[in-house]
This record gives C-alpha cells, structure tokens and sequence, in this order.
C-alpha cells in the first residue's frame, strides 16, 4: 500500500517497456500485476507534479491494463466514462512521458480526445454519454461488415444520468454486439445519490453470493456478469474474456475502490478525487476567498431566516460549496445525482410547490440542460435562482469545463434576470436580488478566488450599472470578474469604465447617457463573443438608432485549449495588454 505521493520519478523497469497496447500482449499476468503497481506508482508520481485527477484512475489500473492486453486497440473501440479515469489508459497508449504536461498549455488534454491520440475512441470531458457513443460505433461497424470489438466504461456515477438510460433501452433492441463495463465504486466525485445507488448496493449484498442476474438490466435485455473484484487481475481477465466473445449486448459490473492501492485516496476518495500539484511551502501563499464559498456562506446565512430556501445540485455539492448547507439543512438539500436535466425540472416544481429553489450548477453541466431552464422554468416564469458556477474560462480542464456559453444561452430568454459580479461582495448583492426576484434569475460567477471592491458598494437595484471612471473619447463597458484588467486598461488609455453588471436588463438609463458622452463604446467579457453581453449593447445601439462604433472584446470563435486561466485569457486576447492594443488600435478608426 503506498502512503506518500513520490516526488522523484520512481523506478518503473516493465512500465518504461511499454509504449503502445501491443507490447502488452505477450505479458504473463504476474507481468501484468508488476505493471499495475508500476503504473499505480508513476501515475502518482505524474499527478504529483502536474495536478489533476487521481482518484478515479487509481481505482481503474487493473481494468486498463486487461483491456488492452484483450483488445486490440486502436481497431476496437474503448470509451471511458467519465473521461477523468482515463489517466493510466493515457500511460499505456504512448503518451507515458509526456503525462508530465499534462493539463499544461500545449500538453496533453485532461480527458480523451480524438485530435490528441487514435486511442482515444471518443471524448468524453462531460459525464454519460459512453454508451451512446459506443453503440452508435457498434452499429456503424455492422453496417460496414467490420468485426471491431466495442467497449464502454462508465462510472456509476456516470450511470445515474438519463442519456445513460436511453442508450441502454435503445441498445436493447439493437442486438448490436457491445459491452458496457460498469465501475462501481459508490462515487463520482462525492459519495453516489440515489435510488440506482441504492439498488446497486441493495443487489451486491443480496445477490453476488449466488452470482444471480440483476433484473435491471436483464430487462434491458443485457447479458449481465457479475460482480466481481475488478482491482483483481484474476478474477478481472477471465470475466472480460467471457464477455467479449458473446453476441449482443453485454454488461459487466465489477467493484473498484476510488484511489485503490494510495492509502490516503482510499481514506478520503472526496478529497482525492483530484489534486493540486506538490509545492514547496514557500510557493505556497494565503488564499483569498472563493466564489463558491462565499455563494455557500450566502445561501446557509439566508436559509436560516427563510425556511422556503432549499438548494438543489447535480452531483456537485463540494465544488459548488454547498458542504455546510447541506450539513445545517439536510432536509432542503437534494443532490440529485449526474441529471441536470432533472435538476432544472425539479427546481421548476419546488417552485411551483412555493419553495424558494436555488439551483446551484456549473456553467459548462447548465449546457445539459438548456431546454429544461427554458421549457419548464422561463417560460412558465417561475420564481428560482440559478447560480451558475465556474462561468468564464476555467483553466485546466479546458474547452469541455469551460464555462463561456451560458450569456449567450440564457439572455434571450423573456422576463429572466442576467447578472454578472466583478467582485465578491456584488455577487453577494446579486445573490439577495436574485432572491427577491419575483421570478427566474440568474447570477454568473467564475471558478476560484475573488476580491472586494475598492471602495464598500452601495446598495444597487436589478438593472443598475456603476460608473468606475469618466474619461475620454470612449468607454469601456464591463460584464463581470475582467473588471481588475479593465481599470488597468483605462487608466493607461484615459478611458471611462462602467461596471454594466447587468447583461438583463441592460441599464439603458446610463447607456442613453454615455451615448450623448463618448463617440466610441468597448465592451468587455469572459464569455464567448457572438451573442453575449457585447451582442447585447448592440442590440441595443442599433434599436435605438445610435450610430456609435462599439468594440466587442471576449471569447474568439475558436476553442481555447487546456492552460491555466491565466495563459487561457492570453490566448483568447483578453490579457491586460492584449487588451490595450485592441483598443489603441480601435481608436484609431
């Protein structure tokens, strides 16, 4: 059992061997349980220096390294799911040395990705959708007369969103020939909520004695084997060897223990679940307060004087800072697992009970759920608060966590409420607007720390901008945390600076008269270009028939890779002096 993350490269003579599956083949399996210890080492080693995901993949060694001593990859298809278990299938499929860049600009991805390397059958940076992907692989394959053999790993956290429940019916009248392996380790990244988490543990206790088949999914019409050990080579080969030489549908449910075989991930799989990277105690400085936890400190502090307050969220509650909510309020806390379709949903019926729903949800996981927010919620416009978390570019995990989509998503949505804090103690303003709100309103807020304003803030209305600095010729117009970027820019350039904080309503009163002030606007936001905040002050130039140029600075119409955030506001232009040749050169039209 190991206890400490390694801090020098350790010693791994049979990993060092392997660069692609095929040198996998002719290994014997007590070969493969020296690479396993080898990899679970390096694997460590590698996350200690980068950051990232540690849990998930410690917990998967033995099942990656039996795959690709079966399978013939990269002909057959693998699907993880979700695509943070994928660290140790990364090792073993030629990228070994370069998990040392990891997550870094210009480094490997933190999820599979298909550009990246011909191992990676699929994408997969959001939850759920492997079987989906593997069934549609599957039938293509048929329909093509290839014999590929096609595999799917999903976590059982994964398992408990509905798209999972729709592959599974619709493959069970395909016959198609695939095999979907179910992780079951009681986490995704908090311990698994739910009635399919309970009837998983329900059927382990009952039935693995007599090895029985689970009835789920034997009405699906899936050939069910199991569950057995799957962090024991032994009991792992053989199963997965049965099971992909059957026809149709088949499905594998093997037990792994999140952080499997590191002492401290097995005794706290949630805080284990991912890591910073090692530091030295000097580079290490005192944080300021996050986003997400002053959004809990509000929303526990409200509570307890408003017993209408309940708070929902989709298998986030560590990160979106919702522990003491759920601690002080148990009864008006719902995880409703990896289903943020049903958490928009649910939220609209606590409304319409005469709750006061808060649905706490990240930015890039809102996406998922689109079509709930503006079907059930908006246009029924009922009375909720979405705080939508980790807003903006993200950092790390890249264009599949990036949270830059929801402005453009959610304003064209009637009567709904857009607000976008620069600061900690606006968002804590915005927070109590949103809930007073006589419908659905939204506040936007980005992942990781946050400051105060300069100067203490007055209370504001919804809908009311502040005016930072008068200067000349033109302004720029804020949406959002940029706003420490701008004054810099502004203050160079003599500029005027409005905090607008409202991307809906738009604060027209002060936009009518900045248009009598300046010739030329800029706005400015962490969001993508076409459609957001910017597109919103045009919208309203161009319907008020001014014809003022205007200058929209944010998200470029292209992906931004996984960096840092820092780096990533770089690379889309929006560094303070990326920032001020846009506009110098702006001016001078």
């Amino acid at each position: 059992m190991i206890t400490e993350i390694p801090t020098q490269r350790p010693v791994t003579p049979l990993l060092d061997q392997i660069d692609s599956p095929s040198d996998l083949k002719g290994l014997e399996r007590v070969q493969l349980q020296q690479l396993a210890d080898e990899l679970r080492l390096y694997l460590l080693f590698c996350v200690g220096q980068t950051g990232g995901h540690l849990g998930g993949g410690l917990g998967v060694v033995e099942l990656t390294l039996a795959l690709h001593h079966l399978l013939n990859t990269p002909e057959d298809h693998l699907v993880w799911d979700v695509g943070h278990q994928a660290y140790p299938h990364k090792i073993l499929t030629g990228r070994r040395d370069a998990m040392l860049n990891i997550r870094q600009r210009e480094g490997l991805t933190p999820f599979p990705d298909r550009a990246e390397s011909i191992y990676d059958s699929f994408g997969t940076g959001h939850s759920s959708t492997s079987i989906s992907a593997i069934l549609g692989m599957a039938i293509a394959d048929t329909l093509q007369g290839l014999n590929r053999k096609a595999v799917a790993v999903i976590g059982d956290g994964a398992l408990t969103a509905g798209q999972a429940f729709e592959a599974l019916n619709h493959a069970a009248h395909t016959h198609a020939n695939l095999l979907v392996i179910l992780n079951d380790n009681d986490m995704s990244i908090s311990p698994n909520q739910g009635g399919l988490a309970t009837y998983l543990a329900k059927n382990l206790r009952e039935q693995a004695p007599t090895n029985r088949v689970m009835p789920l999914f034997e009405a699906l019409n899936f050939e069910y084997s199991g569950p057995i050990d799957g962090n024991d080579l032994n009991q792992l080969i053989p199963a997965l060897e049965q099971s992909l030489n059957q026809t149709g549908p088949q499905f594998l449910h093997i037990r792994t223990r999140k952080g499997f075989g590191f002492k401290p991930a097995e005794e706290d799989p949630v805080g284990y679940h991912a890591i910073t990277k090692l530091e030295k105690p000097s580079e290490m400085s005192a944080p300021n307060p996050k986003y997400s936890d002053q959004f809990g400190q509000w929303i526990c502090e409200t509570a307890a004087n408003d017993d209408r307050i309940v708070a929902i969220t989709p298998a986030m509650k560590e990160g979106s800072g919702l522990v003491q909510f759920a601690n002080q309020f148990p009864t008006r806390y719902f995880d409703v697992a990896i289903a943020e379709q049903h958490a928009a949903t649910f939220t609209a019926g606590l409304s319409v009970g005469g709750m006061k729903p808060v649905l706490a949800i990240y930015s890039t996981f809102l996406q998922r759920a689109l079509d709930q927010v503006i079907h059930d919620i908006a246009l029924q416009n009922l009375d909720c608060l979405i705080a939508v978390d980790r807003a903006g570019l993200v950092g790390e995990d890249g264009p599949t966590h990036s949270g830059i989509y929801d402005i453009p998503m959610l304003r064209t949505l009637p009567e709904v409420v857009i607000m976008t804090p620069s600061t900690l103690d606006e968002q804590q303003q915005m927070l109590t607007l949103g809930h007073h709100y006589n419908g659905c309103a939204v506040v936007r807020y980005p992942r990781g720390e946050g400051i105060n304003s300069e100067t203490p803030l007055e209370p504001f209305a919804i809908g009311q901008s502040r005016s930072i600095r008068i200067g000349e010729r033109a302004v720029v117009l804020n949406f959002g945390p940029l706003l420490a970027l701008a004054k810099q820019v502004a203050d160079q350039l003599d500029l005027g600076l409005v905090d607008m904080r409202f991307v809906k309503p738009l604060d027209e009163v002060a936009l009518s008269k900045l248009v009598n002030t300046y010739s030329q606007f800029i706005t400015l936001e962490d969001g993508v270009i076409a459609g957001g905040a910017g597109s919103a002050v045009n919208e309203w130039l161009t319907n008020s028939g001014h014809t003022i140029t205007c200058l929209n600075l944010g998200i470029p119409d292209r992906w931004i890779e996984h960096a840092t955030r820092d780096e990533q506001l770089q690379d889309a232009g929006l560094d303070t002096d990326s920032i001020r040749v846009e506009i110098e050169s702006f001016l001078q039209t």
